[in-house]
């Protein structure tokens, strides 16, 4: 089994339920052993779209990381997400990406592991640092706080959800 983060994010329809969803889609084939707390979040790259909700997922899998990106990719058009016309960085009903998969570093044109774009990203940097603040990027060796530290726009991340909580 291999440990793996993935990150959620919804600003489309029940937002809320949306993320929900996407958690029970994933459960047959990753068990989520950790949480992070809901954030809300103004959009990025293309900002004329509604506020998302945003979480990462801390689970366990005996996929591939190459079955696991099919997995996802089939949970988001289930849920109504475009892949094919929709536009890149714009409204959907849910994403998921797949931000660490063990200490996997690998670089193709559809699958990047590490995520590329975390060290950007507030919205991934701050509940990632909630349940794995300490953990080194596997890439960069810097860790998920100083990361968050570092990003631009932290202020435009709001945490909602006060608790930490394992899933069932």
């Amino acid at each position: 089994m291999t440990t793996v983060y993935l990150a959620l994010g919804s600003n489309l329809g029940n937002r809320a339920a949306n993320l929900e969803a996407a958690q029970h889609r994933l459960s047959p084939q990753v068990r989520i052993t950790l949480a992070s707390p809901v954030y809300e979040t103004a959009p990025m790259y293309v900002t004329d779209q509604p506020a998302f909700l945003n979480m990462v997922l801390r689970g366990q899998t005996a996929l591939g990381p190459w079955e696991l990106l099919r997995v996802v990719k089939a949970i988001e058009a289930d849920l109504g997400r475009d892949l094919d016309g929709g536009l890149r960085y714009g409204p959907r009903p849910i994403d998921i990406d797949i931000l660490l998969y063990g200490e996997l570093v690998m670089y193709a044109p559809e699958l990047e592991i590490p995520h590329p774009r975390i060290a950007e990203r507030a919205f991934v940097l701050a509940p990632l640092a909630d349940i794995a603040g300490d953990l080194q990027h596997p890439a960069i060796a810097r860790s998920f706080d100083d990361l968050l530290a570092a990003v631009p726009g932290r202020d435009t991340v709001v945490r909602i959800g006060t608790d930490l909580s394992v899933a069932v």
